[in-house]
């Protein structure tokens, strides 16, 4: 018998007034969906371009959010 395991995660993004979005890993790639919107925000190839991309969505001079894994 043998299975298939995906690897999956999920990150919150917190900015100063709560969560502003999720990044979630998925056979993919990185999944950005920012808090509220009806639909994923784009797909990325590593990590640190979701975090990039999600931060690029928050009104200008936003502070970088703090990413926790949940």
């Amino acid at each position: 018998m043998s299975t298939t395991e995906t690897a999956s995660a999920l990150w919150v993004a917190y900015g100063n007034d709560g969560v502003v979005g999720t990044v979630r890993k998925g056979e993919d790639g990185y999944t950005v969906t920012m808090a509220g919107a009806d639909a994923a925000a784009g797909t990325y190839p590593s990590m640190e371009i979701a975090k990039s991309a999600l931060h690029a969505r928050l009104k200008p001079g936003a502070d970088w959010p703090s990413f926790r894994q949940h």
